[in-house]
């Protein structure tokens, strides 16, 4: 029999059930559910990288997308927006663009989290849209300074080496006490946020969050908690794909599993890219 369930056949997993509560994304913890099992067209760790680089690749697509555009749109109204006290000048065309993209890439992203048949598509369009935005932070934003792009990107690729070495090696392991550590964190500050943005709206507390949002340590102490924060889901991650290989499921839960490390690598990188530009306006003041 070519598929079977994990009680089937006397078949046992190598992994451990594990609670779905702090996978990385609604991908992994739908995929830390699977018990399907195929010995004979099971997932592998080669062809969830090769399709984790066809994610990725689709981002550096939506990079020239966005430089092509931007010479297109280049016409009409021009208005001029203070990003982290970088002064960007931007056609109203472009803004639209820029606007469209965003929500396209919240749509694509939910159909590649939940309508499962679509990832391959839904999900290279989402590295579209987030390879988009990427690219006006990059060209627009740091306009003249665009080396800190690379310098993200390197930063990026060091983290992502490290929490492999730390996952290969079982320096870190995805335990109860971990999931308590990125539970608090997120929690936390995603609580900040929230309290953050009520108190902009309200008058008696408006100049004191402005006072704090103005504070460079405090932006970048935020900046730090959330690249902490995608790091550790990094982790998760690496341990749900390997319940994805080790427990030979099948091979089409591959395009998930990578949709699932694309999102996190990008969003990682985002973070770090915001943490520089932060670093970089204070200096323009």
């Amino acid at each position: 029999m070519a598929r079977l369930s994990n009680n089937q056949g006397g078949y046992a997993a190598t992994t451990t059930k594990r609670s779905s509560l702090l996978a990385s994304n609604p991908v992994m913890r739908r995929l830390d559910k699977v018990n399907e099992y195929d010995e004979t067209d099971s997932a592998t760790y080669g062809g969830i990288t090769g399709k984790t680089v066809y994610f990725l690749l689709f981002s550096i697509a939506g990079i020239i997308l966005q430089l092509v555009l931007s010479a297109q749109l280049a016409t009409g109204n021009t208005f001029e927006i203070n990003i982290k006290n970088f002064v960007v000048e931007m056609y109203t065309s472009e803004a639209i663009a820029l606007v469209g993209a965003v929500i396209l890439g919240v749509v694509f992203q939910l159909l590649a989290f939940f309508a499962k048949p679509t990832t391959p598509v839904t999900g290279a369009l989402y590295c579209v849209t987030q390879g988009y935005f990427i690219s006006f932070l990059i060209f627009k934003v740091l306009k003249g300074k665009e080396y800190l792009g690379l310098l993200a990107l390197v930063i990026t690729m060091v983290i992502i080496l490290v929490m492999s070495i730390l996952y290969s090696t079982g320096a870190i392991r995805v335990t109860k006490k971990f999931k308590m550590v990125m539970l608090t964190l997120l929690v936390t500050s995603i609580a900040v946020s929230v309290l953050m943005f009520i108190g902009s709206f309200i008058p008696f507390t408006q100049p004191l969050v402005a006072a704090i949002r103005q504070n460079l340590g405090f932006s970048i102490g935020v900046s730090v908690v959330f690249i902490i924060i995608a790091a550790l889901f990094l982790i998760c991650d690496f341990a749900t794909i390997d319940h994805v290989v080790k427990d030979k499921l099948p091979k089409k839960y591959e395009w998930q599993a990578a949709f699932g490390l694309s999102f996190t690598v990008l969003w990682l990188y985002l973070k770090v890219l915001d943490l520089i530009i932060t670093i970089a306006g204070s200096k323009n003041k």
